[in-house]
């Protein structure tokens, strides 16, 4: 059995993948670089889990709109992948024919130099719309185990989304039988979660066999075509995920931080979830101000009331502002007496004195970054 090496599996993260789902949040940035948790970002989690599974190549697939992302990456250096050899590769929609629009496959043909100049036996392909501390170790040698030319992470349970999961049908000992695309579940099901291990050269083969079809859609076109003739393998991940299918289920997971539970398993000492370094002055509380159970960014500066919320670096609370169940991110200033229930607010927004703004648990209310209320 094959034990996974950081010089045998290199790692391919899709930055823009169901960036529609949410595009209150990814107007202006792609879905890997949507804040989440207080001061991480949601490319922080997979590219962590890869670093800390060993993996020291990864190549971060850009469509548009990733400034952002190029900002926070930087030079990899806060995931220790800032070296002379391999380390992290930024590859945005130029060198390809056309900009990459119609799926995986079209992007994955874009990069194909990229892939081909590679060494590794392996690729692991992750989204970054979950949330998740997941050991890529157990799921290399589940892989290496089955014997699997693909192997899949899934989830079981209720599927997150109506009608944009992969549903598989597993038998006991890891097989996948059968698989549904696009299709959701009011009951207990196995869904995908968007990551995927497949050998390095198979994956260049069935790239360019796809792309001679004309056939685009990885899950359908791929994953689902290659079920009678592969040995295709799912591997189930039972610890805290959570799929950023909608803005309810963004605003959602921000929720669960709230748990003590899902905190010990998201952050785990052992597989820390690294970030870009923002070096700011702690948290200040005023002598009046009130805090119960919420997460509060270095840099803030608190003066009024905050409950069960999730403040970003350098939010500012004034002086009889109650925030009640809300994200705040970066650098938003809530004016005196200002009232806000339910509400994500963008970077950089203003809320003046005595505003009051309240939305509902199934339908929070956003404010746009830079916006002034």
């Amino acid at each position: 059995m094959m034990m996974m090496r950081g010089n045998n599996v290199m790692g391919i993260l899709f930055a823009y993948v169901h960036e529609e789902r949410v595009r209150e949040l990814t107007q202006n940035r792609v879905m890997a670089s949507v804040p989440f948790g207080g001061r991480y970002r949601l490319v922080d989690f997979p590219l962590s889990n890869m670093v800390n599974s060993g993996i020291n190549k990864v190549g971060v697939i850009t469509e548009q709109n990733y400034q952002s992302l190029m900002d926070h990456l930087g030079s990899g250096k806060a995931w220790d992948l800032s070296r002379k050899r391999e380390g992290l590769y930024l590859l945005p929609p130029f060198g390809a024919e056309t900009i990459r629009t119609d799926g995986k496959i079209e992007t994955l043909a874009s990069v194909m130099r990229f892939l081909k100049n590679s060494h590794e036996e392996y690729v692991l392909l992750s989204d970054c719309d979950t949330v998740a501390n997941i050991d890529y170790r157990d799921v290399f040698k589940f892989h290496s185990e089955k014997e699997a030319d693909i192997t899949v992470v899934y989830r079981h349970g209720m599927s997150p989304d109506s009608d944009k999961n992969c549903l598989y049908t597993v038998d006991p000992e890891g097989v996948i039988r059968d698989m549904l695309v696009k299709r959701g579940s009011d009951a207990d099901c196995n869904y995908g979660i968007g990551m995927s291990i497949i050998g390095r050269e198979k994956l260049m083969e069935l790239v360019e066999d796809c792309m001679a079809r004309n056939l685009y859609d990885f899950d359908r076109d791929l994953l689902q075509r290659c079920l009678p003739d592969m040995r295709v393998c799912g591997y189930e991940f039972t610890g805290a995920a959570y799929q950023v299918t909608s803005f309810g289920s963004y605003f959602n997971a921000n929720m669960a931080l709230m748990d003590p539970k899902v905190r010990t398993q998201l952050f785990q000492p052992s597989r820390p979830i690294y970030t870009k370094v923002r070096d700011d002055m702690p948290a200040k509380y005023g002598l009046g101000s009130q805090i119960s159970n919420s997460i509060v960014a270095d840099g803030c500066i608190i003066d009024g009331e905050v409950e069960n919320c999730v403040l970003f670096r350098g939010v500012k609370v004034k002086k009889g502002a109650k925030l009640k169940n809300c994200v705040i991110m970066q650098d938003t200033v809530v004016g005196e007496n200002t009232r806000l229930d339910y509400v994500v607010a963008d970077k950089n927004v203003v809320f003046e004195n005595d505003r009051t703004l309240m939305g509902y648990q199934t339908y929070p209310v956003y404010v746009s970054k830079g916006s002034k209320v």
